[in-house]
């Protein structure tokens, strides 16, 4: 039976033809029909006749059609990828991001969790339920792969409402390891076996081992890693939670340092403003569109999509680092509702959450915080109570005065009311 892999949101030169290098890249997906899909249809034929020349171009043996019609994207699909924003995503950024300061609230980075993270979640999770509900109903048994953030509380609003779609939310976060771990230990990347765990973007470094020995290197992470990371330009984030909490965040401070009320104190602010002037610039760079074709993505740094739909399909019993599911269990101090970022394996039954166990207690009583917090955004979306919301912003950590808080949820609807004024 042939492969339909359908790519929702594809109308973005990043994610459509990014993830079509990396389809086309992999043999055993031949002969796979792609179906792009969005909503923008200048954007969704640029990038479909890009396709078709490609194909033409190096003879490949893969059909790709493009649709603004989801209905008839998803039917008979296999695998749907999501990726998508709402709006002017670098205006509502913006927003998310300066408006708190405005009312006395500090945060960082402002895209997945603090007020920024809620603001951006409230408007994002609708679109996506009904996206999945399409899903849902035309092609149940395909596997869903959410790209879009803020990750885990899309997923577990998703989880909530349809508790038999067979939804893994995955990021391309664990750039920490690559960039510092080879250079702390002196060792190549390839000979470390490694497990990490936590929440996205709040997520740790548990243990780490030389292949070539089986020798524990943790102890030598913290002896060497603070002499390593002095010789930085910035103190970061990184060395006050290996410093306090003896573990090593795996992602950078913009996104870890969104879920600690004391980040502000010890972020990397210029390297968080560097990463975001990059991201706005290249993240969403539309050109040179062929070349994302040739190159397509990195899949052992980037999404992981297409090796585990490859090991969905090849039965391959391959371990990921990390993918983003239910908890059922897998850390079991956080709570049970929730959706964790933990390793997995993927064969043809699907993807297999590693169990990790319990958490260090006190990396589990900053992840705590955030529990509470994921699940009361996801209560919010699903309900459309604004009362919900209000007691989700008043239990993030970041949010430290009531009357500020009370007044930017009032602007915050007042300014982004098209995708905001199903709150009641």
């Amino acid at each position: 039976m042939q492969t339909r892999i359908v790519l929702i949101g594809a109308g973005s030169a990043m994610f459509g033809l990014g993830a079509l290098g990396d389809i086309f890249k992999c043999k055993a997906l031949e002969g796979s029909e792609v179906v792009l899909n969005d909503i923008n249809p200048d954007a969704l034929r640029e990038v479909d006749s890009l396709a078709q020349q490609f194909i033409q171009e190096h003879s490949l043996p893969y059909t790709v059609s493009a649709t603004t019609e989801l209905e008839e994207a998803l039917q008979g699909a296999s695998f749907c990828m999501i990726s998508i924003e709402v709006g002017d995503r670098h205006k509502l950024w913006q927003q998310d991001w300066k408006m708190p300061l405005q009312y006395g609230i500090r945060q960082v980075y402002g895209e997945n969790g603090g007020p920024g993270g809620l603001f951006h979640s409230l408007r994002i999770i609708p679109p996506i339920l009904d996206i999945c509900e399409a899903i849902n109903r035309i092609c149940p048994e395909a596997y869903v792969f959410n790209l879009s953030n803020p990750l885990p509380r899309i997923c577990l609003a998703v989880q909530r409402k349809f508790p038999n779609l067979r939804m893994v939310g995955l990021c391309h976060e664990v750039v920490s390891l690559p960039d510092h771990l080879p250079a702390i230990l002196d060792t190549p990347l390839s000979n470390l076996s490694i497990t990490a765990g936590g929440l996205n973007h709040f997520s740790v470094l548990l243990k780490v081992a030389y292949k070539d020995t089986g020798k524990d290197a943790y102890p030598d992470v913290r002896e060497k890693a603070p002499a390593y990371f002095a010789k930085l330009p910035q103190r970061t984030l990184f060395q006050e939670i290996l410093k306090y909490f003896d573990y090593l965040p795996i992602t950078v401070d913009s996104h870890f340092g969104e879920y600690v009320h004391w980040a502000h104190e010890v972020a990397d602010h210029k390297g968080i403003i560097d990463y975001y002037d990059y991201y706005s610039t290249f993240g969403f760079y539309q050109g040179p569109p062929m070349g994302r074709i040739e190159e397509g993505t990195r899949p052992e740094e980037y999404w992981r999509v297409i090796p585990i739909i490859e090991g969905i399909v090849t039965d391959s019993h391959h371990t990921e680092l990390a993918v983003d599911i239910p908890n059922d269990g897998l850390i079991t101090n956080l709570p049970e509702d929730l959706v964790v970022e933990v390793p997995a394996t993927v064969d043809k039954e699907g993807i297999h959450g590693v169990k990790v166990g319990k958490l260090p207690k006190a990396i589990a009583g900053l992840m705590n915080h955030q529990a509470i917090v994921q699940d009361m955004v996801a209560d919010a979306a699903l309900s459309g109570s604004r009362h919900t919301v209000m007691q989700a912003l008043l239990l993030d950590p970041v949010v430290d005065t009531v009357r500020g808080a009370e007044k930017l949820l009032d602007a915050m609807i007042d300014l982004q009311r098209p995708y905001l004024d199903y709150l009641k």
